[in-house]
Parts: structure tokens; sequence; C-alpha cells
């Protein structure tokens, strides 16, 4: 048994906090919400963002930083991905050389296009980093159904201490050393997603949704080699099986806000109704200084760029994409 600690009182967070804590685990939730702390301890709930979950009675939860992490041999990093650095920062102080941080937030950080791992380094150069990705949806994973999923360090010796600490029966891990391709597979498929929501919302068919994911993954892909990432990441749990989970299930609020998107609702609309971070939002816009800094076509991506932030007609931004000059898939 190992003491763990979970940063983050959301859905994922949640989830693994319960799957922990089913492994006989002493798991530790910190929230920055005193209301939030005392419904996990005296309600066993978080019916906010995991309702009908009863969480275990060896899970704790408390808002102070250092009590949070102290002993902990693994510390789960469950904040949206915009939140991350000025997390990390503030923990940074309580974090000991021997403790293992798990990020499981997915996106980019806007301005230095940096993924989060090396956020999360530079806010905390003391600690071993390592990234938790792949189809996992919280509410199904806080419900034993199996998921599959891989654990991603450059110190694969690292990795497969959190993989022996995390997988069940119900959740099975694989370890990977390509951290770039991996979180860029993890940050980009919720561009894709919000693509296949409003091909949703727009009243299309499984036709269009399998070529926006196929066209999808081709962007993902250049991008992430580009970046050194490698090729075969993305045929993986965190490329492939990520996009898929993400853009066909009404858990996504990715593809939850696409659909409004493409029934013609504003970006303030459809993200006060979600009322949860949608990733890609964010995403997309260092998705596509990404693109510009190596020089790798993301028309997809460009295009959701425009139909968020430039008031780009949704239905247009399809028939440009379908009318571009034409090319070769070789």
């Amino acid at each position: 048994m190992k003491k763990v600690t979970v940063i983050g009182s959301g859905s994922w967070g949640t989830a693994l906090a319960v799957m922990l804590a089913q492994n006989d685990h002493e798991v530790m939730i910190w929230s920055r919400r005193q209301d939030a702390v005392d419904e996990l301890l005296n309600d066993r709930k978080n019916e906010r963002y995991l309702p009908g979950i009863t969480i275990p009675e060896n899970i704790q939860a408390t808002t102070d930083r250092e009590a949070a992490v102290k002993g902990a041999e693994i510390i789960i990093l469950a904040v949206p991905s915009r939140a991350v650095a000025e997390t990390v920062r503030d923990f940074s102080p309580y974090f000991k050389t021997w403790q293992i941080l798990v990020n499981v937030a997915k996106g980019l950080e806007p301005g230095t296009l940096l993924c989060l791992s090396d956020v999360i380094e530079r806010e905390a150069p003391q600690c071993a980093v390592c990234v938790l990705s792949g189809p996992s949806h919280a509410e199904e994973v806080a419900r034993g159904i199996p998921t599959t999923c891989l654990i991603t360090c450059e110190n694969e010796a690292v990795a497969k201490i959190v993989q022996e600490e995390f997988a069940n029966a119900r959740f099975r891990l694989y370890t990977n050393t390509d951290m770039v391709g991996v979180e860029i597979g993890a940050a980009l498929k919720n561009v894709m997603a919000l693509a296949a929501g409003m091909s949703d919302g727009l009243g299309f068919g499984d036709n269009t949704k399998a070529a926006l994911m196929t066209r999808g993954m081709a962007e993902m892909k250049r991008l992430g080699i580009a970046m050194g990432g490698k090729p075969e990441t993305f045929a993986g749990l965190s490329g492939i099986g990520d996009l898929i989970v993400t853009c066909t299930s009404m858990h996504s609020r990715n593809r939850r806000a696409g659909i409004l998107l493409g029934q013609g609702k504003t970006l303030q609309e459809t993200l006060d109704e979600v009322k949860m971070v949608v990733e890609g939002v964010n995403t997309v816009q260092a998705a596509c200084a990404l693109a510009e800094k190596y020089n790798v076509s993301m028309p997809i991506t460009q295009a959701i760029y425009g139909v968020l932030f430039e008031g780009d007609n949704v239905q247009e931004a399809v028939n440009n994409l379908m009318t571009r000059e034409y090319k070769s898939e070789e």
C-alpha cells in the first residue's frame, strides 16, 4: 500500500482516487474549495463532477497543500491544463525529490506552447514527471468499466512504478517513453472532438465523422513528428484510441461543445451550457501557433480556430475544407 495524493477534485481526479482506493492505497484528494472537501468527507459524494459514485472511506480530503502531499509517493496532477503551471508552482515548495508527479491533464501551455510535462518540470524540477493518457472517461473508470491507458515517462523505470501501483483487473496500463508524441496526441484529439461534434450538430453522418477523424489524425501525426514524436505513438492508445473515444462519446465535453456550436450557438453560450472546462478551445490556439512554427499543414485545426475566434460560419468552414486543392493521400 502506498500513499497517493490527487491534486484536483474534478471528475477525472475523483475517478482516479476511487480506483486507487480500490487498489488499497491510502488516497488523499486536495481541493481549493472547502465545500468540495466537506462533501467528499461527510457525504462521500462529488455530485457536481461525478454524480452517483460513492467515495470510499479510505479517501481523505483537504485544502491544505503541505498536508496533502506530505508522505505521498505518487502525486497526481488532475487540474485543467490552463491551471497546471500555477498549481505546480504553488505546491513545489512541498514536493520532495523522491516523489513522482503524474499529470493527467491534456493540453498545451498558451504563450510558451510547451507540453504540460515540460511546464511541470520547469516549475518542479526536483521531481520525476509522468503522463497518464489514453481513452478513459472518468464516468466509466469510476464504475469499474474495463479501460486501457498508458503511462509515459522518459525514464521507463519510473513509468513501471506507476504502472504497477495503478493497474488492476479493470484498469490496464502500458508504458511508453515517447512523451512528446503522447502529449501532442492527447492535446489535439480534443480539437478534433470539437470538429466531430460540429459535424453532429450540423446533422452530418458517419461518413463525415470518419473523414474528420482520419484526416484529423493525419494532422496530429504531422505535428507530433515535426516536434520529435514517434509515428507509431499515434497508432496507439494516446493517438487513435483517445481520438475514437473523444469523437464518438457523449461523455466527451469537447464533442458536446462541438454539437452546440454546430447547432448555431456562440462560443460563450456553448461554454455556459457545458459548464465544465472544454480543453479543445484553449488547445486549438496553441495548435495553430505550433503549426505555423513547424510549418505543418493543419487545415481542420485552422478551420476550427476560425469558427471559434474569427466568426467563421460552421457550414462555410466545411465547404472550404471539402473544396480546397485536391491532393494525394500518399
